[in-house]
């Protein structure tokens, strides 16, 4: 099957010849009658398998030139890294076609968005929280909306996203067509899926848990944070395959820590990635990597998710994630378009339990591997994996009051301050003459003659 067995317009099969994209993947070939259709569907797929294709070719093939402001396409999407990256792809397929589009996410300047928004869209890609508070300014309105896509569904509800999601769907017209897409499928998607749905059709390319088969998994015991830095150095220095590696890492001050420390090793080939960076930043860390200028990116699974970066050699699991459906999503980000990848990951023995969890979830081992013989083993532990010590604090004591104020001293008054409020002039003129008598007993009553 090639792209243009499926039908697709001639400006949108010459940007796919551009982009040396021949053949469709199974979820691409799958996805594209369906959706042509005007069904509502459900895509289950791998993360690495063209998912964004999958949905932007049939909805780009249905689109006409229009002049209208308001948008016809709407796709959210759960971070704003996404949000940049399907823009990209839009761009890309419309090289030869008049499309308007534009992203809009958080923690940028709202003003200029809501100017790109005025100004006329064919295709908006938002996310939730963005979104709603466009329409609140009265700027955006959906009611032209005819498609809607919802990408990494899984993420999305796993962010606590889902409020935010039932208020847009508040928002739009009934008659749409809707469309979902994801890497696993949970209870919780499920469920949101049938609340939200009507007679979906699903595409099923991988069931959920699924590994990717062209992805070697291995696996190393590791104790600690600074010999999990010292292994990462050692494979970096010694296997020249790891070419461009991505490492995940389960907190944003983690991957600070890791950056500075592994920094000093390999000057001007790292970057990092995590929500507190600026979002140019994080937009300049992404490009190095793309483009090769940099070797190594350390980043968290929040900001990762979705993100589509080509010729990625390896994946380290610095940290192995609690969630087992958040290694799949790792792992994918290599062996991405029939290519060969390697995944390999160091688990300290507090994380042996999310190891089996992951086993189990894909039904197949990571192969342990042992540590290499000259691997400097450090005792030194960071703050995090030092062991509480119940001695330290006596956690069976009374909550202790605070001390009550001390009152103030009392000084003496000098004579000029002690007055005595006399009352009116009849009351002080008698009150006067009982003092100066208390004073003075002895002192005769002047008389008036």
């Amino acid at each position: 099957m090639t792209f243009e067995e499926l039908n697709i317009k001639k400006p949108f099969l010459q940007a796919l010849a551009d982009l040396e994209f021949i053949n469709p993947t199974p979820i691409q070939d799958k996805a594209f009658p369906v959706i042509m259709s005007g069904k509502n569907a459900i895509g289950i797929a791998q993360t690495g398998t063209g998912k964004t294709f999958a949905y932007l070719l049939p909805l780009l093939n249905t689109l006409t030139y229009s002049k209208q402001r308001e948008p016809r396409v709407l796709i959210l999407a759960p971070t704003r890294v996404l949000v940049v990256q399907i823009v990209e792809e839009i761009k890309k397929l419309t090289k030869y076609y008049d499309i308007r589009s534009a992203g809009v996410y958080g923690d940028t300047n709202i003003n200029t968005q809501k100017q790109l928004v005025y100004d006329g869209l064919d295709i908006l890609v938002a996310t939730p929280g963005r979104l709603i508070d466009l329409t609140f300014t009265g700027v955006l309105r959906l009611k032209s909306i005819k498609k809607l896509v919802i990408d990494e569904v899984d993420e999305m509800l796993s962010l606590g996203l889902r409020p935010q999601l039932a208020n847009v769907i508040e928002l739009l017209p009934e008659k749409r067509q809707t469309l979902m897409f994801s890497a696993t499928i949970t209870p919780e998607v499920d469920e949101f899926i049938s609340n939200s749905l009507i007679e979906p059709q699903r595409i099923v390319v991988n069931p959920h848990g699924t590994p990717i088969e062209r992805i070697k998994q291995t696996g190393y015991l590791v104790p600690n944070f600074n010999t999990k830095a010292n292994l990462l150095e050692l494979l970096l220095n010694e296997n020249t395959d790891l070419s461009k590696v991505m490492v995940f890492v389960k907190s944003k001050k983690t991957a600070d820590r890791l950056f500075e420390k592994v920094g000093e090793k390999f000057p001007e080939q790292i970057s990092v990635i995590h929500s507190n960076k600026a979002h140019n930043t994080r937009l300049t860390a992404l490009r190095q990597f793309e483009d090769g200028t940099h070797r190594i990116l350390i980043a968290t699974d929040i900001v990762a998710r979705g993100m589509d970066i080509t010729d990625v050699t390896h994946v380290v699991n610095f940290d192995m994630p609690e969630a087992s459906g958040d290694y799949l999503h790792r792992i994918g980000r290599t062996g991405r378009a029939n290519k060969d990848g390697e995944a390999i990951s160091f688990i300290a023995e507090w994380e042996q339990e999310y190891q089996f969890g992951v086993e189990q979830l894909m039904g197949k081992h990571i192969e342990i591997l042992p540590l290499p013989s000259n691997l400097e083993i450090s005792n030194v532990l960071i703050d995090e994996e030092k062991p509480v010590n119940l001695g330290d604090k006596d956690y069976l004591s009374k909550i202790t009051r605070k001390a009550p104020k001390p009152k103030a001293h009392k000084h003496e008054k000098k004579d000029k301050n002690k007055k005595v409020n006399l009352g009116g002039p009849k009351n002080r003129k008698e009150k006067y003459e009982k003092l100066q008598k208390a004073k003075n007993p002895n002192k005769p009553k002047k008389t008036r003659f």
